[in-house]
């Protein structure tokens, strides 16, 4: 135990001393009501609104230093060079990613802040993003999303208009191709017209499907369990997992959303666990405890050493018992209906209704029977 301590410090302090970028401050909201109007908050970069190409204008209040993000420095000129940007709210990773010969770069997983009390959308993590490819003079090439996320709601509708108007390209917005029955499930639970989620995505990569940024290769790499249509990416000696492998105190994401399966996701840990021991591995979401702040990456040898629920030695059957244990005992997102409503559409909104508003759906919970 105090062996794993001592690595867990060491982790952390490896990443002191590396370039930083922001984090937001956490908001606290709570949820309420069934059918949500969806609400802009001012001041905020909205869909309709468009920046100069001279010019990303951030508001101030957007931008806050944080000691625990990090930006790489490639050391070849084939090496990437990696940008991560904490949203704290919902814990999770943004990722930029560019080739520093070309200055061509991708985005993983972006985030839209939205407060379920007010019904209010804005853009602060998603405009973080947009200052730091202004800042470096980034190309974005592609917006990649791992899967249909449950937690957060995407950003990638909005950013990628927002790119298309400061740049000459529109960059696609990248899924795998498995999205497809995710989109249909629950597009019928939630009644979204089939108009707005079919073909909403750019491009759905193949199972190890490569892409390229600018001069550098990346591969799609299948990694289901905690949805079926969950991808990884692997660009050089880096693999951004999403919601896959979490930090080593952490363990691994949750298996029990539909088509979720705890086979399938040890499986998938094990394929991780395989590449060399020296390659990061990029995690989608982290929720520290308290004595640590937000780690972005492990390397695969501290993973098989370290992680709770998938270190060296822990068998399959162990591993769906404590990942089912576990799993039993987890509320709902916070976020759940909001994000797969707007996910399945690739980030976009619903469509105004005739008054003008644009609504989500949530169910309601009856302790007895209804009235």
């Amino acid at each position: 135990m105090l062996a794993d301590i001592r690595q867990l410090r060491h982790i952390q302090q490896a990443r002191t001393g590396v370039s930083h970028t922001q984090k937001f401050p956490r908001n606290v909201t709570s949820i309420k009501g069934t059918v949500r109007q969806l609400q802009k908050a001012q001041p905020v970069h909205g869909w309709n609104q468009s920046l100069s190409p001279q010019s990303f204008s951030i508001p101030t209040n957007h931008l806050t230093p944080h000691r625990a993000t990090y930006s790489t420095a490639s050391t070849t000129s084939t090496d990437a060079v990696i940008h991560d940007v904490f949203e704290p709210t919902t814990g999770t990773w943004q990722y930029l990613i560019a080739d520093p010969s070309t200055s061509t770069a991708v985005i993983i997983d972006p985030v839209l802040n939205y407060d379920p009390a007010t019904q209010a959308v804005t853009t602060q993590a998603a405009d973080s993003l947009l200052y730091l490819i202004k800042a470096k003079g980034y190309k974005i090439d592609k917006i990649l999303e791992t899967h249909a996320h449950a937690d957060h709601l995407s950003a990638a509708s909005y950013l990628q208009k927002r790119l298309a108007k400061n740049q000459n390209h529109t960059p696609p917005v990248c899924i795998g191709k498995r999205v497809e029955q995710v989109q249909k499930l629950f597009a019928e639970r939630y009644g979204v017209p089939r108009e707005e989620y079919k073909a909403v995505f750019d491009r759905l990569f193949d199972d190890d499907e490569i892409f390229t940024i600018g001069n550098l290769k990346g591969k799609a790499i299948h990694l289901p369990g905690h949805t079926p249509d969950h991808l990884g990416y692997m660009i050089g000696d880096n693999l951004f997992c999403g919601d896959s492998l979490f930090h080593v105190d952490i363990g691994t994401a949750r298996c029990d959303f539909p088509g979720g399966d705890a086979n399938d996701l040890f499986r998938s840990g094990r394929k991780l666990l395989s590449l060399p021991d020296h390659f990061k591995i990029w995690t989608g979401h982290d929720y520290p405890p308290d004595g640590r702040d937000p780690v972005p990456w492990v390397s695969v040898q501290d993973h098989k050493k370290l992680n709770k629920h998938l270190k060296d030695g822990i068998s399959e059957e162990e591993f769906v018992t404590l990942r089912k244990e576990r799993d039993a005992g987890l509320a709902a997102p916070k976020l759940l209906h909001q994000s797969l409503q707007v996910n399945i559409r690739a980030g976009h909104l619903p469509s105004p209704s005739k008054f003008g508003h644009r609504l989500l759906h949530l169910p309601l919970k009856l302790t007895g029977e209804a009235w």
